[in-house]
């Protein structure tokens, strides 16, 4: 049974994680920036602020954990470019104090490193899924940083850390915050079916296509790499992806065919992005052919899930 350190515990991604990490009986702790509200809290969590290397030290060298996941990041892109220090110094500088605590406390401690598709960039004008040595050309600050911190865990690999870079797509699903597109359109949804908001839905560009996976995938995938991280992978960077894109209209159009009232759709200036990619969608040969992973959750039963989730939250909203 392995004992893992999962940073960013309480986040969309680690909850669910959580969930099935314990699953597969794994000793889990989990740390968070502040602890969460006593509804929230299943387990065991560890505050650790991971800009502060000496903390980080403290709680590496106490739990000697066998595995490390790092989730913990400022993942918003828009916020990336509001406070730019903020998100280097929390996804690399972060990043560097977990390594160089594991380093010296935990060197037998396995990472697996979440990175993201945006690291892409660019090369996603190519209009083909890309596989992992496509060439990465970084478009905002969030995906800079997160390139920049795979280039800082390379070189603790390099020098005999174990460890795997995980590149997820754009992964969704319940409880993922309205500022993404699929839950920003699940929840005026639920508000406008509640009378809270006009019947007018304010989208951003709807023509633009990206590979869509559900969370509870994306997360399998991860437990997949720890359970096997005994024996070596033979590479060092993995996409999570479904290999296909899917227009972000046809999305809308699911989740408009579940909808009891008439809907106006208007596109908001403010949610159009200058430097957006029209296809991005990326190779998953990699990893099924060596984890025999492949997502199996259609986008149909994510989005319908998504959709319960946020008519649920607002019933909850007008019950208080």
């Amino acid at each position: 049974m392995a004992r893992i350190l999962l940073t960013g515990a309480n986040g969309f991604v680690g909850k669910v994680l959580q969930r099935r990490l314990r699953q597969d009986q794994h000793e889990l702790i989990g740390t968070v920036a502040s602890l969460p509200s006593p509804e929230d809290q299943g387990g065991d969590y560890e505050v650790m602020d991971i800009c502060d290397g000496a903390g980080v030290d403290a709680i590496i060298a106490r739990l000697q954990p066998t595995h490390l996941i790092h989730l913990a990041a400022i993942s918003n892109v828009a916020l990336s470019f509001k406070e730019p220090l903020l998100t280097w110094n929390t996804n690399v500088i972060g990043t560097l104090n977990l390594m160089e605590s594991l380093k010296s406390h935990a060197p037998d401690c396995f990472t697996l490193f979440v990175s993201s598709s945006e690291v892409y960039g660019e090369t996603f004008k190519r209009g083909q899924p890309l596989d992992e040595s496509a060439p990465c050309a970084p478009m905002n600050p969030y995906a800079a940083s997160k390139l920049a911190a795979e280039h800082a865990v390379t070189q603790y690999l390099r020098q005999g850390l174990g460890g795997v870079i995980v590149r997820p797509f754009n992964h969704i699903g319940p409880g993922q915050s309205a500022d993404f597109v699929v839950a920003s359109f699940a929840r005026q949804i639920a508000l406008i079916e509640a009378g809270l908001q006009e019947p007018v839905l304010m989208v951003g560009n709807l023509d633009a296509s990206r590979d869509f996976l559900s969370v509870d995938d994306v997360c399998d995938g991860y437990a997949r790499l720890v359970e096997l991280s005994g024996r070596p992978l033979a590479h060092r960077v993995y996409n999570l992806s479904s290999g296909a894109s899917t227009r972000i209209r046809a999305v809308l159009d699911e989740i408009l065919a579940q909808t009891t009232v008439p809907i106006e759709i208007h596109t908001d200036p403010e949610r159009l992005r200058p430097s957006d990619i029209p296809v991005a969608a990326g190779s998953n040969q990699r990893i099924k052919a060596e984890l025999g992973w492949q997502p199996t959750i259609p986008l149909a039963q994510t989005v319908n899930a998504i959709l319960g989730y946020w008519r649920e939250h607002v019933r909850q909203t007008l019950q208080h």
